[in-house]
């Protein structure tokens, strides 16, 4: 039964307390945990406790990796049970994060599994796998060697190092960031190669100043890329550990099809994600304040990688698009440099020399731990040795001296009493087994016992040398840069100061490109490309011949304004209505047709269809076709209607298809060229402007099976035309005969009426049968399939001799200026 008694009182033990000192207290308490044990990395291997932790106790369970990955939720497990005294939510973020390429520029740990992205979270623990990569072997190298003290865990179980050894900076490579109590910590990462140069030059030159060392470490270098717009912010960050700097995502501007432009973003600032960009472009085009943008599509993959493609409306100038982008959008962002750190054991703000300074002592101090501790291993194993060398020499008394003893303590006293022997030498013999008495064991241990002498010397000669202990640091220091470094990412731009922000809408901002005069070019090759034209430009249009670049040779070209409308002539006799405002703009004094596009993939052809010209679209003069089946038509362009985009300005014989097309005044002549060798030109007055839907006439009478291959206009004041025709052999595979040239005045060639046959243009050497290409106009050049300039030989020849052979196939022919 129990006791009715009531218990005795329990003795009270209460004290007064001033609650402002108690508060004081406990708050500089938790302050210090926080600072010390959660938020600041060391200064040393840049890693903050939670992460060391991991990294050394998947170390302990043989994660490497050479080994398989194992679940997360495990690692997390071992961490929290043996080193963390926290919850397994904080251990898992913080390996999560060294496992992101997008954080870390060089990850420690290799992830299996969703990791997460700039947008959205990784899968829990129990669905992603983990093991260590190997820049994580470079941090725990060596921790049996006694190169860094160990601590207790938190319950006293477990022993843990207070720091990695560190075999690179990780804290200048990888960067760190942190909130602690009444202070912050936001380092930028920086590229493998350049730190590590860094510190090895500061090891060589201790005296080595700021600018010194920037020549090696200009700048961070991101793990998302992007580039760095002015560089004066870090400088101020590596001269005293504060500054700022603003990255820029990286873009280019590229045909999306037909007509449309668009921006492809490839790389973004540091951590910000597309989806956060594109939310932000979307805001800005609902209110107003951007203006251009027809359409935002992320094709970011795992295979290519991050791809934003901005497609820009037409009529609008893609770069003044790009900045207001930058002005109003993620795609320009700044990047504030606080380098806190912990510096034995207290924060310090810290500029790139301390921090390399910092690390290069701490690695000074592992290395010289390391040949101590090699070095005693190495001493004690030598002393084991010569003991036994010792006895095998006179092994047959050491026998007899053990038999003859009563037990191994004697044996181990006489043994140290006969022999001279240390306790351990001793109980080494003691221990031999009969195997290593042999001939052959003895030669072994001879050659042990100077290696080992010679790895002594070679300690002791570097621990008792400086110089040669920073050396040996410099060494490691290389080879890890270079087992480990990879090529620089961010692009660093000295601009000078960046424009601040506005939040005001860019009204005053004109993004629409102006209606300016300008010029179309039609290149040889198919290519179209606009280039500006300013009265302070006398040679605008013509392109440099000194500069013999790619897709050099012009077809046609017509003056123009920049929104105004360019008409291109079809080989199926239709007219496609353009604007030249998406095309590529140069320069208009000296015209570089490589920057081109495809005429064709701009307006959009398809099945076998392509340009054969481009012509302005005025009433006057008329624009005159040419056909391979030899017809002729002129058609104005006051019949053209101006709401319709695709018009059909020529109805066309079965099979047959448009060779030219060219604007021909009556006072213009009209040339046809055949693939037999025949010219006929005659005055374009015969051929009367017809309505678009008529089927043109008779223009040159052609051989059965025989083609026209040119079709030009050649003005009345053009008194330097010349005739330019090329032969080959039809049985020829393409682009394989070069065949023979000839370029002949236009005057060579007496004039016909139109439906006539022509004249001889070329007579054929042996092996040809077919003129190729053909063209009349001024200043001919000649150019491959692929744009590329061939020689044509000099002009001068008779309108009925033979070709000169040429060196390279001519894909294509054209002029330097129109």
């Amino acid at each position: 039964m129990p006791s009715s008694r009531p218990s005795p009182a329990v003795e009270e033990r209460i004290e007064d307390v001033d609650l402002s000192t108690e508060m004081q207290g406990s708050f500089l308490e938790y302050a210090y945990s926080v600072i010390y044990s959660r938020a600041l990395p060391d200064a040393r291997d840049g890693l903050k406790p939670v992460q060391r932790r991991i990294l050394y106790q998947m170390a302990e369970m043989g994660l490497r990796p050479d080994r398989g990955h194992v679940k997360s939720a495990r690692v997390v497990g071992e961490v929290m049970g043996k080193l963390h005294p926290h919850g397994d939510a904080p251990i898992y973020d913080a390996l999560v994060r060294l496992a992101q390429s997008f954080s870390l520029r060089v990850p420690l740990v290799d992830g299996h599994g969703n990791f997460g992205s700039l947008d959205d979270g990784p899968a829990a623990p129990r669905y992603t796998e983990a093991r260590l990569a190997p820049p994580a072997l470079a941090l725990t190298a060596d921790l049996d060697e006694d190169v860094v003290d160990f601590i207790p865990n938190y319950d006293g179980q477990f022993q843990q190092p207070e720091v990695l050894p560190a075999a690179f900076p990780n804290l200048l490579v990888n960067g760190a960031s942190g909130i602690a109590v009444g202070m912050a910590t936001n380092m930028a990462p920086h590229n493998l190669i350049e730190v590590v140069a860094a510190a090895v030059h500061l090891l060589q030159h201790p005296e080595a100043t700021l600018e010194e060392l920037m020549e090696f470490v200009p700048g961070p270098d991101l793990p998302s890329g992007g580039i760095i717009v002015g560089l004066d912010g870090i400088r101020d960050a590596y001269a005293n550990g504060r500054g700022t700097f603003r990255t820029r995502a990286k873009v280019s501007v590229e045909s999306l099809g037909p007509r449309r432009t668009g921006l492809v973003v490839t790389e973004l600032p540091y951590l910000v994600g597309p989806e956060r960009v594109i939310e932000k472009i979307k805001d800005a085009v609902t209110s107003k304040k951007l203006a251009g943008i027809a359409d935002v599509t992320d094709l970011t993959d795992r295979t290519n990688g991050l791809r934003l493609v901005i497609a820009i409306k037409t009529g609008f100038d893609p770069n003044a698009v790009l900045e207001q982008l930058y002005r109003l959008t993620p795609m320009e962002d700044s990047f504030g440099i606080n380098n806190v750190a912990l510096v034995d054991g207290q924060p310090q703000t810290l500029g790139l020399r301390d921090l390399l300074r910092v690390y290069l002592d701490h690695r000074i101090r592992v290395v010289t731990r390391r040949s101590e501790y090699r070095l005693a291993r190495r001493r004690e194993r030598l002393h084991l040795v010569e003991g036994l060398l010792i006895a095998i020499l006179d092994i047959d008394e050491v026998i007899q001296v053990i038999r003859t003893s009563d037990d191994g303590e004697q044996a181990r006293a006489r043994l140290m009493d006969v022999f001279d022997l240390s306790q351990a030498q001793a109980e080494y013999i003691l221990e031999l087994r009969l195997r290593r008495l042999t001939k052959f064991s003895r030669m072994d241990l001879e050659a042990e016992r100077d290696t080992l002498q010679a790895e002594i010397d070679a300690l002791v000669k570097l621990l008792s040398d400086p110089a040669l202990l920073r050396a040996q640091v410099a060494r490691e220091l290389e080879a890890t840069s270079e087992a480990l470094g990879t090529p620089r990412r961010t692009m660093l731009l000295n601009g000078g100061p960046v424009t601040a922000r506005s939040s005001r809408a860019a009204a005053a901002a004109d993004l629409q490109i102006a209606d300016a005069p300008c010029r179309v070019f039609l290149s040889a090759t198919g290519r179209m490309v606009r280039a500006e034209r300013s009265p302070d430009a006398p040679n605008e249009g013509i392109v440099t011949p000194a500069r013999r670049s790619k897709h050099d040779a012009i077809r046609s070209a017509v003056d123009s304004t920049t929104r105004g409308d360019v008409g291109a002539v079809t080989s199926a006799g239709r007219l496609v209505r353009f604007s030249p405002v998406d095309l590529p703009s140069v320069p208009g004094n000296a015209v570089q047709l490589a920057a081109g596009t495809k005429a064709d993939q701009y307006l959009g052809l398809t099945g076998g269809e392509h340009v054969v010209a481009i012509v302005p679209l005025v009433a006057d003069p008329p624009i005159a076709l040419g056909t391979a089946q030899g017809v002729v038509k002129r058609v104005s362009a006051s019949e053209l209607p101006s709401n319709k985009h695709d018009i059909s300005i020529i109805t066309l014989r079965e099979g047959d298809r448009v060779i030219g097309a060219a604007p021909a005044s009556d006072g213009a002549e009209l040339v046809f060229i055949s693939g037999d060798a025949q010219l006929l030109r005659f005055d374009a007055s015969s051929v009367r402007p017809q309505g678009r839907a008529a089927g043109g006439m008779a223009g040159m009478r052609l051989a059965d099976g025989v083609e026209a291959i040119g079709f030009s206009a050649v003005g009345a004041s053009a008194f330097d035309a010349v005739v330019v025709t090329v032969a080959g052999s039809a049985s020829a595979i393409a682009g394989t005969d070069a065949g023979s040239a000839k370029v002949s005045a236009f005057t060579e060639y007496p004039a016909k009426g139109r439906g006539t046959g022509g004249v001889r243009a070329q007579r054929f050497l042996k092996g040809e049968d077919v003129l190729t290409l053909a063209w009349v106009g001024s200043d001919p050049r000649a150019v491959g399939s692929d744009g590329a300039v061939r020689q044509l030989p000099p002009s001068g020849a008779k309108r009925d001799a033979s070709g000169t052979p040429v060196d390279g196939v001519i894909g294509a022919l054209g002029t330097t200026a129109r």
